[in-house]
């Protein structure tokens, strides 16, 4: 099969799997230790998404991505930080180790940190402060199933501490990947946090994982030294838009006073681009890179409609330095401001060779 013809078969699943998906409402709110969804790293950050289906032996892929994690990774290591928003930070630790005819295993440990809060009543009387925290324990495994298929998954070990409410969970991804080095085309299915919340914030009222189904696909170009990502995410829910009273953008009718929905169509493409990420990787050089990226469900859900600015789009660049491989990004999630992504990896067997 022709790798034209094998990309028209894929955009074919991919459509019926659109059709076949109910129509549900929008997922926010509806999990808990949604940390695990943050995008970590800035590679990743920077092409508009939360993973990328692309297998070059980047470790920091593999946190969302285990089927990508290969040999090439052997004695790795990769952080990544997070500068958030107010004093919210997070990250992650990464080092993966390949072993003959089993595959590659990875250990990351990933954390975010909320900050300090202030104890206060009704009346405004205070009493001392509080932290809250979340971590979790990956520890994933990947191989090669041939020369083009390879399949992945990931452990989880969650704690959550928000003041003297703490809760632990188990959750595991699935993720498989075919990759073509011929061309360099990759593709990858990735089904995430399929898991339980072991003990509950309160006895009894156990809550859903943040759960999602997603596909990707990148593709460098021959004649150009250019690589494109496309990215659908949420495949397991169809709507996830978000009904606020409170827009001014809602058309109301004069008679009824009923909200006047959009036409059949333009419902139809926002609903679909909803899970659409779409990026862009110029390489000049192995040691040069600039990234892209396009996200329209967080412009759509993140932006003012007077003044929408960039949100939903990001950018970053990629230095290698002596054995170091740095990258840094920026996404613009609200007028307020932008995050700061960072990621800094390395290969120990590098510091073995002249």
């Amino acid at each position: 099969m022709s790798s034209v013809n094998f990309k028209h078969y894929i955009f074919l699943l991919i459509s019926i799997l659109f059709i076949s998906i109910p129509a549900m409402a929008q997922i926010g709110g509806n999990s808990v230790y949604k940390f695990l969804n943050l995008t970590s790293s800035a590679r990743t950050a920077a092409m508009g998404g939360s993973f990328l289906a692309v297998k070059d032996g980047d470790l920091t892929q593999v946190l969302f991505n285990p089927s990508v994690l290969d040999t090439k990774m052997d004695n790795s290591m990769a952080l990544s930080f997070v500068d958030f928003y107010t004093d919210v930070n997070y990250g992650f630790a990464s080092y993966a180790k390949s072993f003959n005819n089993i595959g590659t295993y990875h250990a990351t440990m990933q954390y975010i940190n909320y900050g300090e809060f202030t104890y206060a009543d009704e009346t405004g009387q205070t009493y001392g402060t509080f932290t809250a925290n979340e971590l979790a324990m990956n520890i994933g495994w990947g191989r090669n199933l041939d020369s083009l298929w390879s399949i992945g998954s990931n452990i989880k070990f969650i704690y959550s501490g928000l003041e003297d409410y703490q809760s632990y969970g188990l959750a595991v991804d699935v993720a498989g990947s075919y990759h073509n080095p011929k061309n360099d085309f990759t593709m990858s299915l990735i089904f995430r946090n399929i898991g339980v919340q072991l003990k509950p914030y309160r006895s009894g009222h156990n809550e859903p994982l943040p759960f999602e189904i997603n596909f990707g696909l990148s593709q460098k170009l021959k004649h150009l030294p250019f690589r494109y990502s496309i990215l659908l995410t949420n495949l397991q829910k169809w709507d996830l838009t978000y009904y606020d009273p409170n827009d001014p953008d809602n058309k109301i009718d004069p008679i009824t006073g009923e909200v006047q929905e959009e036409s059949g169509f333009s419902d139809f493409a926002d609903k679909a681009l909803r899970h659409f990420v779409i990026g862009g990787e110029f390489i000049p050089s192995k040691h040069f890179q600039i990234r892209f990226g396009y996200n329209y469900q967080r412009r759509q859900e993140l932006g003012v409609s007077t003044k929408m600015g960039m949100v939903g789009f990001s950018w970053g660049i990629g230095l290698r330095i002596s054995k170091f491989q740095i990258d840094y990004s920026r996404a613009t999630y609200h007028l307020g401001g932008s995050p700061n992504y960072i990621t800094i990896r390395t290969n120990f067997s590098d510091f073995g060779k002249r």
